[in-house]
Order: C-alpha cells, then sequence, then structure tokens
C-alpha cells in the first residue's frame, strides 16, 4: 500500500483504517498539528481544481508540512521532461506527490519510478480520494455502511467507477444508473463485482431509474466533463431524465444527496435539493480535506518506518 493509484488494491481494514483516521484528523485537529512537521508534499495539476487545490494546501498545512503547487504550465506531463525523470526527481526532495492528471498511465508510470508515495487526487478513470470523501460523510450519518444503497445517477466517469469500487470494497450496495453508452467501464465494473463477492457487497448498474427505490443516498456529478465539447443541448436531451430533484428523492426515498461538485445548478440537481434539508454536499466537500489528511499520513509514515 505504497501508493494510491485507484482503490482496487486496497483491503477492506486497510480502507476501515484511513476513515477512521480522517474521522479522528476531523474531530481532533491540534493532535496532528505537526504530524507532517519538516515534510514537504508536491501537489502536481494538469487540470483545473478548486477543492482538490484547496484541501491539499489547507490540508497539509494544518498538519505542520509544506504543500509545493506545480501547474502544467509546461504542457502535458512527460513533454518537457520525462515522467520517469521528473518522478525521480521529485522525489530526492518531497515525502509524496499529489497529482492530478489527464491520463491514468502517467501515474502508473510514475509511480514505477518513485521513490516517494503517489497519491490520485484524479484522472480519466478514478477518483479515489473523493470516493474516500465520499463515504466518509455518507458513514457520518449511517453506522453500519454494509445496509447502505447509493444510487449514483448522471453520466458515468471516473467518480462512478471509484463508488463503485469502494462500495465493493466496504460491501454497500452500489446502483449506477446512467443513461445508455454512457455508463461506467466494463472492466471496472468487473473488477467491482468481484470485490463485492468478496465483501457481500452489491453492485449494479441500469439506464432507467424505473424500480429505483429504498434508496439511502443518492449522488450525481456533472453531466459534462472538463474538456468533452458536446453541445449542450445534446446533453440537456439525454440527461435530463437523470436530475436530482425533488421528485427523485420522494420517490427512491432517498435521505441524503451527494455532488461531487462543481455543480450546474437546475441541470444535473436542482437549487431546492443542494440546498436542501437531504443535502450533505458542503460536509463531503469539507471531508476530502480529512481524508486526503490520512492517506498522507498513512502512506508517508509507511513510507518512513
Amino acid at each position: 500500500m505504497q501508493h494510491l493509484l485507484s482503490l482496487k488494491d486496497y483491503s477492506k481494514s486497510q480502507v476501515e483504517q484511513i476513515l477512521a483516521l480522517a474521522k479522528d484528523l476531523k474531530a481532533n485537529p491540534d493532535k496532528y498539528s505537526d504530524a507532517l512537521k519538516g515534510k514537504s508534499v508536491i501537489t502536481l495539476f494538469e487540470k483545473p481544481s478548486l477543492r482538490t487545490r484547496v484541501t491539499l494546501d489547507i490540508g497539509i498545512n494544518r498538519l505542520g508540512g509544506h504543500a509545493v503547487y506545480l501547474d502544467s504550465q509546461n504542457g502535458a506531463m512527460g513533454s518537457r521532461e520525462s515522467v520517469q525523470d521528473f518522478a525521480a526527481n521529485l522525489s530526492r526532495w518531497a515525502h509524496a506527490i499529489v497529482a492530478r492528471v489527464y491520463d491514468h498511465q502517467t501515474l502508473v508510470e510514475m509511480s514505477e519510478y518513485a521513490k516517494v508515495p503517489v497519491i490520485n487526487s484524479l484522472c480519466n478513470l478514478y477518483h479515489p480520494c473523493q470516493a474516500l470523501a465520499d463515504f466518509m460523510t455518507i458513514a457520518e450519518h449511517h453506522d453500519d455502511l454494509s445496509k447502505v444503497h447509493l444510487a449514483y445517477v448522471g453520466d458515468g466517469n471516473n467518480v462512478t467507477n471509484s463508488l463503485l469500487l469502494l462500495g465493493a470494497i466496504l460491501g454497500a450496495t452500489v446502483t449506477s444508473v446512467c443513461p445508455r453508452g454512457r455508463n461506467v467501464d466494463a472492466q471496472v465494473l468487473k473488477e467491482a463485482e468481484a470485490l463485492a463477492a468478496l465483501s457481500g457487497g452489491k453492485v449494479q448498474v441500469a439506464d432507467s431509474l424505473e424500480g429505483l427505490t429504498d434508496i439511502d443516498v443518492l449522488y450525481t456529478d456533472t453531466w459534462v466533463s472538463m474538456g468533452d465539447d458536446t453541445p449542450l443541448e445534446q446533453v440537456i436531451e439525454v440527461f435530463m431524465p437523470y436530475q436530482i430533484n425533488q421528485a427523485m428523492l420522494d420517490s427512491t426515498g432517498a435521505t441524503q444527496v451527494l455532488h461531487c461538485q462543481p455543480a450546474h445548478r437546475e441541470m444535473e440537481i436542482t437549487s431546492e435539493v443542494m440546498d436542501g434539508p437531504a443535502s450533505i454536499i458542503l460536509d463531503q466537500a469539507e471531508n476530502r480535506m480529512h481524508v486526503q489528511n490520512a492517506v498522507l499520513l498513512t502512506l508517508i509514515n509507511r513510507d518512513m518506518h
């Protein structure tokens, strides 16, 4: 468990340890104010970011560490300098590399040559820190995650992939409901099904909202991912039936709503729901910081031993 590239190599107990540490970091921040004293963490961004960048910078600072922000002003990784050299050099100075990249392969290559932990803060296939924050937030309302039914509705993407994998590891039930042709990666679904078989969890995909009942938590994300130039009217036509609104809450029975943001209000979610009593979206955004700090402490401390 030296790196965090997806979540599929993590055991249930490893994930539970990270979530327990995140919970303690949130409840007792003073206890950890020197936990990363003298440590530096590279936060590398090929893509724009609000929550990830701010939660990493402030989070690392809260632990007494130093965050070094690198944007990709030189173009994608590997063009000015090979990923191999990049990773090898950074490993000589920093104690961890957190990277938000376009292509998962960049992270794989980086982890091969880095001598310090590499943490995926988003790529085209996975968003593991987001999924950890999501399940931390759900756990604040549900004592037993194995009894939780989470339904993701909208566009199958890196977030959906990670929710299926993590839900499967934790033994939850996760249903992904996306328009035909827009569901999750078939390979990821297969991996999630195998993990669910081990934990007693359940993962399923559908393209219809019919029969979506007894849901605890509803989750959505933007319909148009960064860099996608599909005309908006086409997007609305395909996805509008999947909008999270009060009617969907009523019909599914969901008591909590999540959205990893940025949100396009009145598109994938209505303001009524986003600002309403079921929304735990800002808790979810805050918990990104606590979970990322827990991941950093877990991996850096393991690396130091």
